[in-house]
């Protein structure tokens, strides 16, 4: 017999109307994505992102002004947190120069130590 039904848990749980894939179905029609596929994760990021630093509304336009390090650091923040990869990142230790790797979740963990 064939098969049709199956069990799964998902991965990330099932979260609210607050956040889900309509987060980064919303903008498609945004007119900035249509003319630049690139805009998209801009505007991906401005929808799931509550706080930065002392900003409380981060939008568009606080993104579209950051260096493009800092965004692409968001963007794999971004990717790492909802795609479940690993993405590393290098760091050293201020006191004794030791170098070692760090995902981008861990970093604060390691400023607050």
């Amino acid at each position: 017999m064939l098969q049709t039904e199956y069990e799964f848990t998902l991965p990330k749980g099932y979260v609210d109307q607050d956040g889900t894939a309509m987060d980064e179905i919303t903008p498609l029609k945004d007119a900035r994505v249509k003319s630049n596929d690139a805009y998209l994760s801009i505007i991906i990021l401005s929808r799931v992102i509550t706080r930065l630093g002392s900003l409380n509304d981060v939008h568009t336009g606080i993104l579209e002004h950051m260096f493009t390090a800092d965004l692409a650091y968001l963007q794999d923040f971004y990717q790492t947190i909802n795609e479940g990869g690993e993405s590393l990142g290098r760091v050293a230790c201020p006191s004794c120069q030791t170098e070692f790797d760090v995902a981008p979740g861990e970093l604060m963990a390691l400023v607050e130590a």
